[in-house]
């Protein structure tokens, strides 16, 4: 075997020792530094200090150690070429053949309520990041180790062939430079943050993969599920499964569509989502009467959906869910006596999730051919709008209930959006439709007799006064939309012709 000496310097020492023993079974001399070198030796293993190397002391309380010629020269020389091996015998620098190194933790150190910005920056590792990308760079020579579930096929190789493959260093480097390259994002994110940047030249982002998922939208789609390092409460990617299949990418984006919109709910509610888009949404003073006007809202549509609920799940509601089949069920929590009930149903996927109302605004990325768009999150609430009431009637107090709801609602609605509300339901919902005289028309059909009464909200102004003439013919009395059409006083005069009362929100919601 060529292999003769392993530089190990980890914080995270999981599996450390045995893989330490089994490389000085096989005779590769072992150099470590700091409380590495503590450990491996506490369990018996001869070690060469990093200081014997360097001919020089660890300084500056550890900030200086393997930033040296005799430690990245032996990982930067060319085993091939003979220059180098000239310059290696002039300046006595022996070869290292492996290195196990991972990094300081940042990202637990960031992740600590009370951190300062003095511990962050400690934990920002430079020697480790450095040896790293040395011996990467030279992967036809150097095994570099960064992940300890890599530590059993080093061995393996070790023990069958004498050497590592080149085909196996390779894709260590690769992880190398992944795990370097979503290192230093975090960094970079974390002062940017800081400084208050929020358009930086260079965005650098990272993500940590949750699961590969069996397909993307479509079965000839590929598709894996990744989460940001530093996830905030009340995600998808934090959720815990209790019982049913793994999730799939469909269900992935329906389910979060979902928490989005109860997420605007202080009083008991329920989401049922179908292709990204509410299908019905219920409030009740109980989590059960919520679903029971959820369901009602529209009955045909919810079958094979996505419920979430804001309150956790008692069995009263169980028993009403478990009636229909349904995809996924997210909740804060599920009683005994309701999981009982619901896992009766083998394929039923049954998700907690720590709802948290103060959670902070995160940007969104949104994937184009060759690009990304970057937009804040839109956490814009209906007690942020300025409402001004622009027609002679103003609404009852039934009719601002219905407002709110309907004005919650179609804030998540795939654009053109009109949701109708009544009575603390949903009762029609248009979305995703080119002009929004035809989004109504929609939301109108699916209401029927159920639109008297009712209240309408618009995601975005009306452009004329054709959807108010709409809403007036179906007996709608309320409207609420954002206003700021050049046409405003068509619709207002619409409106006033017709006795219904609309209001102006000021903020519009559009969601492509």
């Amino acid at each position: 075997m060529t292999a003769k000496r392993a530089l190990i310097s980890v914080s995270d020492k999981e599996g450390i020792v045995s893989f330490a023993q089994e490389l000085k079974d096989l005779g590769v001399e072992i150099i470590s530094t700091g409380g590495t070198k503590r450990t491996l030796e506490e369990n018996g293993i001869d070690v060469i200090g990093i200081s014997e190397v360097t001919d020089f002391p660890e300084i500056l309380d550890g900030r200086l150690k393997t930033l040296h010629p005799n430690v990245h020269g032996a990982l930067l020389a060319l085993r091939d070429n003979e220059e180098h091996q000239a310059q290696m015998k002039e300046h006595n620098i022996s070869p290292i053949d492996f290195v196990v190194v991972n990094l300081y933790p940042f990202k637990k150190t960031i992740e600590k309520e009370d951190v300062t910005l003095a511990e962050a920056i400690e934990n920002i590792d430079i020697g480790g990041p450095t040896m790293l990308r040395s011996a990467a760079k030279n992967y036809r020579s150097v095994s570099v180790v960064v992940d300890p579930s890599d530590y059993a096929t080093v061995v393996e190789e070790l023990k069958a062939h004498g050497n590592v493959s080149f085909e196996t260093n390779q894709r260590l480097a690769a992880k190398v430079f992944r795990h370097t390259a979503a290192y230093d994002a975090l960094i970079a994110e974390y002062l940017t943050n800081i400084t208050g940047e929020t358009t930086p030249e260079k965005l650098t982002v990272t993500y940590e993969r949750v699961q590969g998922l069996r397909y993307g939208e479509n079965p000839h789609q590929q598709a894996s599920f990744y989460k940001k390092p530093l996830t905030q409460k009340g995600s998808i990617a934090t959720a815990t499964q209790l019982h049913g299949k793994e999730l799939s990418y469909n269900n992935i984006n329906d389910a979060n569509a979902a928490l989005q919109i109860v997420k605007e709910f202080k009083e008991p509610a329920i989401v049922a989502i179908k292709h990204m888009n509410p299908c019905g949404v219920g409030v009740g003073e109980t989590i059960a009467q919520a679903y029971q006007k959820a369901y009602e809202a529209d009955p045909t549509s919810i079958f094979g959906g996505i419920v979430a609920a804001n309150r956790p799940i008692d069995r009263e509601t169980a028993i009403q869910l478990k009636e229909i089949f349904l995809e996924i069920i997210i909740a804060p929590a599920f009683d005994q006596e309701a999981l009982d009930v619901l896992t009766a149903k083998k394929n039923l996927r049954l998700l907690t999730i720590e709802l948290d109302e103060k959670a902070e605004k995160e940007a969104f990325l949104t994937s184009v051919k060759g690009g990304v768009l970057v937009q804040d999150e839109d956490v814009f609430g209906f007690d942020d709008a300025t409402i001004t009431v622009s027609t002679k009637r103003e609404p009852t107090e039934k009719e601002w209930a219905d407002l709110k709801l309907a004005w919650k609602v179609v804030k998540n609605v795939k654009s053109n959006a009109i949701v109708l509300a009544k009575d603390d339901m949903t009762i029609g919902v248009g979305a995703g439709q080119m002009n929004r005289v035809g989004a109504a028309k929609i939301a109108i059909e699916q209401a029927g007799e159920k639109a008297q009464g009712s209240a309408l909200g618009s995601d975005a102004f009306f452009p004329m006064g054709d959807t108010v003439e709409a809403a007036a013919k179906a007996g709608i009395t309320a409207i609420i939309q954002p206003g700021g059409s050049i046409r405003d006083e068509e619709s207002i005069a619409k409106a006033d012709e017709y006795g219904i009362a609309m209001v102006f929100t000021g903020v519009r919601h559009f969601k492509h």
